[in-house]
């Protein structure tokens, strides 16, 4: 099994303050072998975790299923309020190619780990992006619009049957399945806490309302400050460095500026050079100029 390529899954979980319930769900991922969990970052007001975990594809479905589980049995979304939009305990699972690994091979497992889910937990599941079986399932926004407690309402109509899983929504609602390229979730806090600007900020980012191409955004309220929260789908097409300089651009408008900015889960190292690059105006660099990089190819030399 150790000649298969490797996939990530970045799964988001709506918890993000009670730490022994994430324990438990980091841990049901944990006791996979095979499966070693890369980063976790919690948030108080957006009331989410995002665990990133790689392995190979057997491993990574289980490990996928086992936290799903520990999710719906943890998670009751009935009591559950944050400033981020969700439709389940386990919200989005979505399946990553890495090295060798392709993106149908993704949407298989996508499309296995969905049948199971929906068959032995008895929770209803829609494939999104590369998996989607409609073509108005592709983008998550559209899948999760109205939330948990629309999907409640609507989940009998014929737009809103689930793609595995029973027309039924319990208090661990829905999840939501799928496989896609990497992506870079990044946020920017500005100083206001006027929330209505980073909504408009949002607005004038996001691809869907005229901004940026792959960029999607929200204007939330996060400790006490503006965020705007984005999701950057294609970072080649539309680098990290053009985003917030948009954002800054925009802010000015309002009289505000940026405080400070996060990343969400892990980043490729492609999109740091560039914003290095760009920001330093280093036209002829690139990573055989990093010391780490040019040591890793002598490590055998060295030794």
């Amino acid at each position: 099994m150790n000649d298969l390529p490797l996939i990530e899954c970045i799964a988001n979980v709506s918890e993000g303050r009670n730490s022994q319930v994430i324990a438990t769900i980091v841990q049901a991922i944990e006791s996979v072998p095979g499966v070693a969990v890369l980063h976790q970052t919690s948030d108080h007001d957006h009331h989410r975790s995002v665990i990133t975990f790689v392995g190979r594809g057997p491993a990574v479905a289980e490990a996928a299923f086992r936290l799903v589980a520990e999710a719906a049995r943890l998670i009751d979304l009935d009591q559950h309020y944050g400033a981020h939009p969700r439709v389940g305990a386990c919200d989005v699972l979505p399946f990553v190619p890495l090295g060798s690994a392709t993106l149908a091979e993704c949407v298989a497992l996508a499309e296995q780990v969905g049948a199971r889910i929906g068959a032995e937990l008895g929770l209803p599941v829609y494939l999104y992006e590369a998996a989607a079986r409609r073509p108005e399932r592709r983008n998550l926004a559209d899948v999760r619009r109205g939330g948990y407690e629309a999907l409640k309402a609507s989940i009998h109509t014929s737009e809103r049957k689930p793609d595995f899983g029973p027309s039924v929504v319990g208090k661990a609602g829905a999840v939501i399945v799928g496989a896609r390229q990497p992506l870079i979730a990044y946020n920017v806090f500005l100083t206001t806490n006027d929330v209505k600007i980073a909504q408009a900020i949002a607005k004038a980012v996001r691809a869907s309302s005229g901004g940026l191409a792959g960029v999607k955004a929200l204007g939330l309220l996060v400790d006490g400050r503006a965020q705007v929260s984005m999701n950057l789908v294609d970072h080649q097409r539309t680098p990290l460095h053009r985003v917030m300089e948009l954002i800054r651009r925009e802010c000015q408008r309002y009289g505000v500026a940026v405080l400070k900015s996060e990343l969400i889960g892990l980043i490729p190292q492609q999109a740091l050079y560039d914003a290095a690059a760009w920001y330093l105006q280093l036209d002829d660099f690139g990573p055989e100029r990093v010391l780490e990089q040019r040591l890793m190819q002598y490590v055998n030399v060295l030794e």
